[in-house]
């Protein structure tokens, strides 16, 4: 049965450059757009089903998203090549510079979806991968697939399980899917999610996320990520955090000729004193002391 996909859409400054291309199959829908967005453009998205964007051209330097609203500017950051967007999940963008882009939008019905994965991987391993929001840069499998894909939305020339299998084929490329035997299921966070926490850690202006913030950046709910993120890291989400803002404070001491006040308020430290608490408790000497000790050795 052909799938209507439903998505509550807004956008301001963004328009079609050419007439847009779509094909609806069993439970997806393909959407080709080739666009133009202006200097200060804006959009939101939400829909009760997920969905892969996958971008032919580099959009990084010239959109930033967000999925929390009014965080643009301050948590926000770049688009990447591809993303998967869980079901539920609310996406906001705004274009930096003008730009001129292509990209393939993928509906997919959450039941169909989870159709697809359960029978290899199994019903809760298949939910896990549905909840965890993805974002890759590097797509050059993926980008293959897509451009096939494409070509079946333009131009059918083939049955439609042949579109479908492409679509299958990059969802199983781009979703991470836990493995029997991984750290996830022994009650663990992959290195993969590990990996992009650290990005999304690094990429705040004054390095502090919430814990709502990291268990969404990892597609998980903020009580499980609180439990599987101690079990993996032998830290809270908050000590571990607070450890690698008192390691950006070392590398500052070190390297630059800020004063400990301007490290503090960089880090995102209410004060002085509130950074030479953290670093004393975690490095053993206040962050004078440190730098002192790093300069005569």
């Amino acid at each position: 049965m052909t799938y209507r996909h439903s998505m509550t859409c807004y956008t301001e400054g963004i328009r079609a450059t050419a007439p847009v291309k779509w094909r609806g199959l069993d439970g997806l829908m393909g959407v080709y757009w080739d666009a133009e967005g202006q200097s200060g453009a804006k959009a939101y998205y939400l829909s009760p089903d997920p969905r892969i964007v996958i971008f032919f051209n580099d959009v990084s330097p010239h959109i930033r998203m967000s999925n929390r609203d009014g965080e643009l500017g301050r948590h926000d950051r770049p688009m990447t090549r591809a993303i998967y967007v869980p079901a539920g999940v609310p996406l906001w963008t705004s274009f930096m510079s003008s730009h001129r882009f292509s990209h393939l939008d993928i509906h997919l019905h959450k039941d169909r979806l989870l159709r697809y994965l359960a029978p290899s991987v199994g019903t809760s391993f298949a939910l896990a991968a549905l909840r965890r929001p993805v974002e890759i840069q590097d797509i050059r499998a993926i980008e293959a697939l897509a451009s096939l894909l494409v070509n079946e939305v333009s131009n059918p020339t083939k049955h439609a399980v042949y579109a479908e299998s492409l679509v299958g084929c990059i969802v199983a490329g781009l979703l991470e899917i836990p493995e029997q035997g991984n750290e996830q299921t022994n009650g663990r966070l992959t290195q993969a999610q590990m990996n992009r926490l650290i990005s999304r850690f690094n990429e705040c202006s004054d390095c502090r996320l919430t814990v709502a913030e990291m268990a969404t950046t990892v597609g998980l709910s903020e009580s499980w990520f609180a439990n599987v993120f101690k079990q993996t890291t032998g830290k809270t989400p908050l000590q571990w955090q607070l450890g690698r803002r008192v390691e950006l404070a070392q590398k500052l001491l070190a390297e630059s000729e800020l004063t400990v006040a301007d490290i503090a308020a960089q880090l995102g430290f209410s004060d002085q004193a509130h950074l030479t608490k953290a670093f004393r408790q975690i490095a053993g000497e206040t962050p004078a002391a440190w730098r002192r000790m790093r300069q005569a050795g």
